[in-house]
């Protein structure tokens, strides 16, 4: 016990930044390995393995039904309306990765937090920064993926339930790291509920193959657990416009991610869309702090 306690004391005491860098790694490293999977599971089949394996390593840890149990009504339809956020979020990123490089679509991620700032906060700053990030999807969107209607609207999507994410992760946050783990497990659960009928039959023929098993759980650690987690204890620390302010960091990291994993090399074209979203993510003034 004194041992877990340590560790315990030694997270909390880790700077919040940290955590962040870890989650900006993570919530792109996850999907570019689950992009190698899609040739041996279907796009909906790799969604429903991220998040079942994660269900299941929090369930483990966090006892959800507990959770649950103890929970308030507002809290229990906060925690389902994260389930379904994660699910539909899940599914909609990897829908869109499958037909649009990883940069593009972890860029348009942003463009809603900003539009959400300029509907809460009318500043001129951040009519300047919605400018600017628009701009720089434009450029990103080009020509060459202009046509690919689907990916796109697949991208719109997530990058809507991304921007719920971001606010509905800072609510169960509010009472701390550990209380914020708990229920990010209890919301997992929920998600596991919800992500059921989309993506298990196409996940099912998978079952069979112990490495595509084995795989599917690395990618639910990789893409689910660890950021998730992460984002936990850096939501709990930093004023949530301190946290918007380095959200500018993940298209970069996204660029960086696709280069490596999957040999998506960025032209300079591209570098300068990426630039003017990270730009307007920096620029932007989020309407409310805690």
């Amino acid at each position: 016990m004194k041992v877990l306690a340590t560790i315990s004391a030694k997270i909390t005491a880790a700077p919040p930044h940290l955590w962040f860098v870890i989650s900006a790694i993570f919530h792109y490293l996850g999907p570019s390995f689950a992009v190698l999977l899609f040739a041996n599971i279907s796009v909906l089949g790799v969604a429903w393995f991220r998040i079942a394996s994660a269900a299941l390593i929090f369930a483990l840890w966090t006892q959800p039904w507990k959770t649950f149990r103890s929970a308030n009504r507002a809290t229990v339809i906060l925690l389902l309306l994260l389930g379904a956020c994660l699910a539909l979020m899940n599914s909609a990123f990897y829908l869109a990765i499958d037909r649009l490089p990883l940069s593009l679509v972890a860029t348009m991620e942003f463009v809603g937090t900003i539009a959400v700032a300029l509907f809460g906060l009318r500043a001129l700053r951040n009519y300047a920064a919605l400018a600017l990030a628009i701009a720089g999807v434009f450029i990103l969107i080009d020509v060459r993926w202009s046509n690919d209607v689907l990916g796109l609207t697949f991208a719109a999507v997530n990058a809507l339930l991304f921007m719920t994410y971001i606010i509905l992760g800072h609510r169960i946050s509010e009472q701390g790291a550990g209380e914020g783990v708990g229920r990010l497990g209890a919301a997992m659960a929920a998600a596991f509920i919800f992500v059921m009928p989309i993506g298990f039959a196409d996940a099912v023929s998978a079952l069979v193959h112990p490495l595509l098993i084995l795989a599917g759980i690395g990618v639910g650690i990789s893409s689910s657990v660890i950021p998730y987690i992460c984002d936990q204890l850096a939501m709990s620390q930093l004023p949530r416009n301190t946290y918007a302010l380095l959200l500018a960091l993940l298209p970069a990291t996204a660029t960086i991610v696709g280069a490596i994993v999957l040999s998506q090399i960025p032209t300079l074209r591209d570098v300068m869309g990426i630039l003017l979203v990270m730009a307007g993510v920096a620029l932007h003034k989020p309407a409310t702090s805690p």
